[in-house]
Formats: C-alpha cells, sequence, structure tokens
C-alpha cells in the first residue's frame, strides 16, 4: 500500500469534491460548510504533497508522476486556493455570487490543474487542462447577473476553445510523428525527430495553445476584460494558480527536452513571446485607469519574464521559473486580496481615485499593498526582485543577454505604474469617500500573503536549491 501513498492527494480532492456535492444538495447552510470543507481540503491535500516532496512515483502506466517539484506545484495550487476561499468567504456576497457552487468548481479546477503538473503523457495535460479550463469558465460568470461577468465568460469560453483546438491539433502532429503521446519515450527519440517538420509543427501548435493559458502577447486579448469582468477573488486565482498550471505544463514537456543536452530549437519563438509580452504588457499597464485592469496588463508582462526562462533551455531557466511562480503566486494574489477589501459592492472603489489617501483611512491595507506593489515591480528585498534575478541570471548563461537586457528595461517601466498606486496612496488627498467593508478572512489571506512574500524575500537561496535538486 505504500506505493500508493503518493496518490493521497488526488484521491482525496476527488473524494472531497463528491463530499462536497452532496453536503450542496442536502445541507441548507452549505455555502459556509463547504467553506471550511474546501479550506480543509486545499491544506491537506496541501502539506501532504509538502511533506512528501522527496519521494518520486509513476502510476497507470507511466502516464502520471508524484513527487519533486510536482508535489511542490500541488502545495502551490492547494495553498493558492485555499487562500481565495478566505478572501471570497465575504466578498462572495459583496460580489452576488455566494453559492455552494463555487466552492465545489474551485476544487475541480484544482484537480485539474493537479493532473497537468504530474502528466507524463500529452493526453494526461489535456484532460486536467480541460477540466480546470470549464471550471474556469464557470467561475468568471457565476453572477449571471451581471452583465461584465456574463461577458467575461463569454469571452473566455469562446478564446478558451479556440486555443484548445491549437493544442488538440498540436498533439495529433506530435503523435503523428512520435507514434506514441507518452513525454519520456518522445524526448527518448528527439534525436530523429527534431528533424521532422511534422513534429515541430505540432510542438510549436502546442506552445501556441498554451499561450493563450499564460497570457502572453500576442494570445493575451481575453486577459483584461476576464480579470476585469470575474469577481476580483476569481480573477486573481486565474492569474496565479492558472497561470502557474500552465507553466507547469510546458515545463513538463519541454523541460526534459532541455534538460538532457538537446538544442532549443524553440528559443527564437520562445525569445520573441517574451519581449513582446513584457514590453506590451508594461506599457500598455501604463495608460489604466482600473486596478484590476492595470493588474491584467501587469500579469502579460510577468508571462513575458517567465518566457524568457523557457527561451534560456538550461537548468537554472526552469528552476528560476518554478520560483517565480512561487513568489509571483502570494504577491498578485496579495494585492487581488486588498482590491477585493476595498471594492464597495457594485463594483465601486476600483479606480486609482479610491486609493488617495488610503495611508491615512486604511494605514494597515496601504502598507501590505505597498509591500506587494514593490514586490511586484522587482524591488530587493521582497520575493518578486529574487523571481526576475534568477530568471535573467539564466537567460545570461545561456548567452540571451540581450534578452535579460530588454527584461531590466520592462521592468523599470513596471516600476511606474506600480509605484503610481504607492503614490496615490501616500502623497494624494482623498477626493471621495472610502468605507472598506470590514471582512477578518479576507485580511487573514492577505496577511498569510505578506509574510510569505518577505519570507521568500529573506531566503530565496534555500527555496532554488530544493527546486534545483529536484532538476538534477
Amino acid at each position: 500500500m505504500r506505493e500508493f501513498y503518493n496518490l493521497i492527494p488526488f484521491v482525496l480532492l476527488s473524494a472531497g469534491i463528491l463530499l462536497s456535492v452532496i453536503v450542496e444538495i442536502y445541507s441548507k447552510n452549505s455555502k459556509r460548510i463547504l467553506a471550511w470543507i474546501s479550506i480543509l481540503l486545499f491544506l491537506s491535500v496541501g502539506f501532504h504533497a509538502l511533506a512528501n516532496v522527496e519521494e518520486t512515483q509513476l502510476y497507470f502506466n507511466n502516464m502520471l508522476e508524484v513527487g519533486g517539484n510536482i508535489n511542490i506545484f500541488i502545495f502551490l495550487f492547494n495553498f493558492a486556493a485555499a487562500l481565495v476561499v478566505l478572501m471570497a468567504m465575504d466578498y462572495s456576497s459583496k460580489y452576488g455570487n455566494d453559492f455552494g457552487e463555487f466552492y465545489i468548481i474551485l476544487q475541480s479546477s484544482v484537480l485539474g490543474m493537479m493532473l497537468m503538473a504530474g502528466a507524463k503523457d500529452l493526453f494526461v495535460i489535456f484532460l486536467g487542462l480541460e477540466i480546470m479550463s470549464v471550471s474556469f469558465y464557470a467561475l468568471a460568470g457565476l453572477n449571471r447577473s451581471r452583465l461584465k461577468a456574463n461577458e467575461a465568460s463569454l469571452k473566455y469560453f469562446l478564446l478558451g476553445a479556440f486555443a484548445t483546438g491549437f493544442i488538440v491539433y498540436g498533439i495529433a502532429l506530435i503523435f503523428g510523428s512520435a507514434n506514441t503521446t507518452s513525454i519520456p519515450q518522445i524526448v527518448g527519440k528527439l534525436g530523429e525527430l527534431s528533424h521532422s517538420l511534422l513534429f515541430i509543427a505540432g510542438v510549436l501548435l502546442f506552445l501556441i495553445g498554451f499561450s493563450f493559458k499564460m497570457a502572453a502577447f500576442p494570445f493575451h486579448m481575453w486577459v483584461p476584460d476576464v480579470y476585469e469582468g470575474s469577481a476580483t477573488t476569481v480573477a486573481g486565482f486565474f492569474s496565479t494558480a492558472g497561470k502557474t498550471a500552465a507553466f507547469s505544463a510546458v515545463i513538463i514537456t519541454l523541460g526534459p527536452i532541455f534538460l538532457y543536452g538537446n538544442a532549443n530549437i524553440f528559443e527564437p519563438y520562445l525569445a520573441v513571446l517574451a519581449v513582446a509580452s513584457m514590453l506590451y504588457g508594461s506599457i500598455v499597464a501604463i495608460a489604466q485607469n482600473n486596478i484590476k485592469r492595470m493588474l491584467a496588463y501587469s500579469s502579460i508582462a510577468h508571462a513575458g519574464y517567465l518566457m524568457i526562462g523557457l527561451a534560456s533551455g538550461n537548468f537554472e531557466g526552469i528552476a528560476g521559473i518554478i520560483f517565480y511562480l512561487i513568489a509571483y503566486t502570494f504577491m498578485n494574489l496579495g494585492a487581488f486580496g486588498i482590491v477585493a477589501l476595498i471594492e464597495g459592492k457594485d463594483e465601486t472603489n476600483l479606480t486609482f481615485e479610491s486609493y488617495a489617501g488610503l495611508s491615512k483611512r486604511q494605514p494597515f491595507l496601504a502598507a501590505m499593498l505597498a509591500i506587494f506593489m514593490f514586490s511586484l515591480a522587482g524591488i530587493p528585498p521582497f520575493a518578486g526582485f529574487f523571481g526576475k534575478y534568477y530568471i535573467f541570471i539564466a537567460a545570461i548563461k545561456s548567452d540571451l543577454t540581450w534578452l535579460a537586457i530588454l527584461g531590466v528595461i520592462s521592468s523599470l517601466i513596471g516600476v511606474y505604474f506600480y509605484l503610481r498606486v504607492i503614490v496615490i496612496m501616500y502623497f494624494k488627498e482623498p477626493e471621495v469617500d472610502l468605507t472598506v467593508t470590514k471582512s477578518n478572512y479576507g485580511l487573514l489571506s492577505v496577511v498569510i500573503s505578506v509574510i510569505l512574500v518577505i519570507i521568500i524575500g529573506i531566503a530565496p537561496g534555500s527555496i532554488i536549491n530544493l527546486i534545483s535538486s529536484f532538476l538534477k
């Protein structure tokens, strides 16, 4: 039975989803019960994965792997989901999506992410992707009475389905050239496959499909409207756990290609996408006056930084991406958490003017938001600085110094719109009254995120060494 011990996170979460459905059917107070069931479930699964991070095991005819960096991803998905549940407990009634189904769909999306992270077969990646994507479409439009939520859900569904078409066609071409969908077997045949135009076209289509999920330019069209139209807590989850899941799938497929000494034939494509995403996201974010849209364009820029790690095609690049995703999850989720606390009913208090003088009215919230903004801007000693540092070092080691320089330039542009929020909070007098709805649970999730951002910034070496140990 010991050999199935590492499979407990998948079994536990699947059983939790079934239990949650039963509770939703039979309990009149299902919303509050499901919130606590979800938190307990996510924390149990996450910490079980973290406790068994050293043990690696293959399951289902080598189609699913558990252990190592996969367990780090599993922990990240579940811990982020637990923080989102805390944020949503009071926010949901304010936004109008206070339904028990919210927690069931959230659990289902995390199960899909876990399948993507542990996949050793292209079909398992596709299965996980569809479970996650369908859950996200529902989460985006859960409040059907809001026109923007309906618009967000429909746009996400249509463009998501379009992206899925690229992925399926890419998998078909890869299978046609490799005669297998097993990732280890494909890597074993890479010497001959790298000369096949069919295989290269398949991988490129696969990458294009996932570029939609990563929110990379020019496949970013859905991001601003979906983030603005969705509930703020849900948008935070999309931008962190959703992006992390997409990158985990690409790392699984491309990582072995890089790590076994093969030439990175996809470097030009990845480098062009990285530059376009960084510069477009940073420049357009400057023009935004809605803080959710600003964070949406910021998310596009961060996808560009992460793609530098993929373009680097070395151990340092893969380790840097995983570290960056850990840091980005907590600093961006925390920022969305504060926006959710400040947001009023009917989507008010979302413009920058609403944050004027926040340091005087809500000094604690202003201080925490300032920490998140500093970290997102990449200012030391916070987690975001070290995330960018490891990515840029990987690019330099891969003789892509020009890409690292463009990354630094993009970061300098980003400093402007992140510091703009801080300047407005601390140096501008309030023009309108601001009433912040009290939410102890939401505040707790933000405090946890702040603490983690600071800890990651203090001890980045320990985390990067742990990640690197599973890559070699």
